[in-house]
């Protein structure tokens, strides 16, 4: 039976990853940063499988060295730790230190550590395709694509930068090291919710049915979070995974969003206008071939919008009256 582990465990898409890899037979070690706080230990607790060959292992993304003992012994490494907020005060402190120095620790325990086959890096189409490029209707974005950090910098995309910088950053290490890794790079993850905690792209679901006035003039990427973590699975398992992988099922305007969620939930007081009177931008296209291939299905984005207002019920998060 093979021992893998899995950074920042607790998060929206590692628990999912956890609990995915527990049903496949792994033994997982996981990182959590507090092993004494249930909201973050109880759910990875209590999934099947855990009482046999789930091993919670504290570490923090800033300490050197904190990774060791949870990547020792392990012949695949699941990488998801890293902060996503979409408001900071402090940008390099809160995004883009613990995402760049973060995964540059991570894989610096990977490097010293034999039994380690293939890392798996979850990074983010923000790494992808924020540069500037117009992304016009016959534009199809791929895995050549790189986001631009100076583009990023100049319209204050924080996040972005910090998974740009990170993934940048990995790559050129792993070469350097002869470490055999495979980035996946997601859009804006929803579905269900394993963790007690509500994370940033649920959130944005929530705020939509719970009494915003207005929907955000965006075009986004989306993707059900139970085909993020198989994907990451798949290119652990798969030998001829390589390189970098763009996932999502359809890129879709925040005001089909909110049409979608009218047609499942007629009842709920949705917002009737955009957030500004600017033009919507073009509808782009992002090629799922090389995801495909990896053995990746795509659940519809009506499923995943469904699962995430279910989700968000269930957990308390949206107190529904109708």
């Amino acid at each position: 039976m093979q021992t893998v582990c899995v950074t920042g465990a607790s998060g929206y898409i590692a628990s999912w990853i956890v609990k995915f890899l527990l049903l496949r037979g792994y033994n997982v070690k996981a990182s959590v940063r507090d092993l004494n706080d249930p909201k973050k230990t109880q759910h990875l607790l209590e999934l099947d499988g855990a009482k046999e060959r789930l091993h919670l292992i504290k570490a923090t993304l800033l300490e050197e060295g904190s990774f060791d003992a949870l990547v020792d012994g392990c012949v695949g490494v699941f990488h998801t730790a890293s902060p996503f907020y979409s408001s900071v005060t402090n940008p390099q402190g809160e995004l883009i230190d613990p995402a760049l120095k973060g995964t540059l620790n991570v894989l610096r325990s990977c490097a010293k550590t034999p039994s380690v086959k293939r890392v798996v890096l979850t990074s983010s189409m923000a790494a992808v395709y924020f540069n500037g490029k117009p992304r016009t209707p016959d534009v199809v974005v791929d895995e050549t694509w790189w986001s631009d950090p100076n583009y990023c910098k100049q319209m204050q995309l924080w996040y972005i930068l910090s998974k740009m910088l990170a993934e940048d950053a990995a790559w050129q290490f792993v070469k350097e090291k002869g470490i055999d890794m495979i980035s996946i790079n997601p859009a804006m993850v929803i579905g269900p919710l394993l963790q007690p905690t509500l994370n940033t792209s649920s959130a944005a679901i929530l705020s939509l049915i719970n009494g915003a006035e207005t929907y955000p003039n965006t075009m986004v990427g989306w993707i059900n979070v139970k085909d993020v973590a198989n994907a990451h699975i798949l290119a652990f398992e798969n030998p001829s995974a390589n390189g970098r992988y763009c996932l999502l099922e359809r890129v879709s305007h925040y005001s089909e969003v909110v049409s979608i969620l009218r047609d499942l939930y007629p009842t709920l007081e949705l917002p009737s206008r955009c957030a500004n009177d600017e033009a919507y931008e073009a509808k782009f296209k992002v090629s799922r071939e090389k995801a495909e291939r990896l053995g990746v299905e795509f659940s519809p984005l009506e499923e995943g919008i469904r699962e995430t207002v279910e989700s968000l019920k269930d957990k308390k998060f949206f107190k529904s009256t109708k």
